[in-house]
């Protein structure tokens, strides 16, 4: 079985969001399983070479009269074969690869991606004696939409299509479908216009073989008017090629060997985390308290992930002996709040705009409570890495962290099962809510190690997600038809 991955972004080579970290792990879960999977992603300016062992081999094809160079190569430390697209618009762009530094997306991203897509399908399809085919290409996201669509009207490669996030689906104007030099023959309802637009998303859905998305709630959730932008009705009707795949967790976020941390712990002895907790607070101009609770938020300063709501919950506790900790980057408007109210508080509340890895591990490690209040969550990373580090998760019940978090009630509680809290209900008065019912967790030490150690006990090994993409695969080729993938 010979997989194609291709994804707009990977770690450790670029890495924007949970995307990077699906594509990193779950790629090396798979082809520990016996499959032979390849990567494929464009070379951004911004791609950190030194994770790039290149082997020599290069292509230069031509599309559309713009010259290409796809250079082959390993993920260092790993035999995970790499390939790199090649071209100024991605190459010679220096920061995000999807946003200016306005902030906004850069203005040619249907071009950028559609040539990204076309040269997937050129290297996919080329029929060199020597060259390596793939039996399935595996796209993920709006950025990939146009490889399915692209591959319609040939039947030798199958296509699998992975939604992260709906909200974002690459819609643009006619000009643009027309400017891109597409085949007419995509410019139809069933194909990818939509509504007098084109939707690289809608592309994805319709010619994939079979979709997956992140979560088994998300998949649900993605048919309804609330949660499907606009394609719950197309998502409804292939709803028989649709499955909720949970994702799952690298081995580089464990407690006992994370390289970040500077000592490590388990589930049977925290005492580590505690040191770690007050380094934390040190390096985070932070009154240095051990029993004052810190709930830290990573993630990006955008309403999806409710940071509108937790500022506005953080404004209503100036008075609570509780500490905040905020990492990301965002819309200005979230960055200058909680600017000002770090400048207001900074004995209860620190920020740090920006991203950093290493202190993403040490805050994950080092709290004792994470908060995300995400609008809607496809399936989330955060709260997983949460349960691993015994970090109290606190969420919204939505996607993902419906699937990944048990409330602690009483009952919960009582039965050993509850990992986190979680909010039905999402408004900054059931986040202030949540927050002091969890400090009356923390208050009582028994039942809070409790917590800690259910949730620490949680399998969310990539192996097993890679079983199910495995299965799909299997299927795909075997091409059942819709009888047998409804049955799946």
């Amino acid at each position: 079985m010979k997989i194609l991955f291709a994804t707009s972004e990977m770690f450790p080579l670029i890495k924007t969001g949970g995307l990077a970290d699906v594509s990193g792990a779950l790629p090396l879960a798979l082809q520990a399983l016996g499959a032979d999977i390849r990567v494929i992603l464009p070379h951004y300016a911004a791609t950190r070479m030194e994770w790039f062992e290149p082997d020599g081999k290069v292509w230069q094809p031509v599309i559309l009269g713009q010259p290409l160079t796809i250079r082959s190569g390993l993920l260092k430390d790993s035999r995970l074969p790499i390939y790199l697209v090649d071209h100024p618009v991605f190459s010679a762009r220096q920061g995000n690869p999807y946003m200016g530094p306005d902030g906004n997306p850069w203005h040619d991203n249907p071009d950028r991606f559609a040539l990204f897509c076309r040269a997937v399908v050129d290297f996919a399809m080329r029929d060199d004696a020597d060259h390596w085919r793939p039996d399935i290409i595996h796209s993920n996201d709006w950025q990939t939409g146009l490889i399915p669509a692209l591959l319609s009207e040939t039947q030798s490669i199958k296509n699998v299509f992975t939604i992260h996030n709906l909200a974002y689906q690459g819609v643009y104007d006619r000009a643009t479908f027309e400017r891109l030099g597409l085949p007419w023959s995509l410019w139809r309802p069933d194909a990818l216009e939509y509504w007098g637009n084109m939707s690289f998303m809608k592309g994805g859905i319709i010619f994939s073989d079979y979709i997956t998305t992140v979560s088994p709630t998300y998949a649900k959730e993605i048919q309804t008017p609330k949660f499907g932008y606009g394609l719950d009705g197309l998502l409804q009707h292939h709803a028989n090629k649709l499955k909720g795949i949970l994702n799952g967790i690298g081995a580089d976020w464990d407690p006992q060997t994370d390289h970040y941390l500077p000592f490590h712990f388990n589930q049977n002895d925290l005492l580590n985390k505690y040191e770690i907790k007050e380094l934390l607070q040190q390096q985070m101009g932070l009154p240095i308290e051990p029993r004052t609770p810190l709930l830290v938020h990573i993630g990006r300063l955008v309403e999806q992930k409710g940071i509108d709501l937790l500022i506005q919950a953080i404004e209503q506790l100036p008075n609570e002996p509780v500490q905040f900790v905020v990492l990301g980057s965002g819309e200005h408007r979230f960055e200058q709040a909680l600017r000002q109210l770090a400048a207001q508080r900074p004995q209860q509340v620190s920020v740090r705009i920006g991203y950093d890895e290493a202190l993403a591990h040490q805050l994950e490690a080092g709290a004792d409570a994470f908060l995300m209040p995400s609008r809607f969550e496809p399936c989330g990373l955060n709260q997983l890495y949460s349960l691993r580090y015994g970090t109290c998760p606190i969420v919204h019940r939505v996607g993902g962290l419906a699937d990944t978090v048990v409330h602690a009630d009483e009952a919960h509680i009582a039965d050993g099962t509850a990992t986190g809290i979680v909010i039905d209900h999402l408004d900054s008065a059931a986040i202030v809510w949540a927050i002091r019912y969890f400090q009356s967790l923390y208050a009582n030490e028994t039942v809070f190690r409790r917590i800690q150690a259910q949730g620490m006990s949680q399998d969310f090994d990539w192996m097993a997600s890679a079983r199910a993409y495995h299965a799909i695969y299997l299927d795909t080729l075997q091409d059942h038809g819709d009888d047998q993938q409804n049955e799946n």
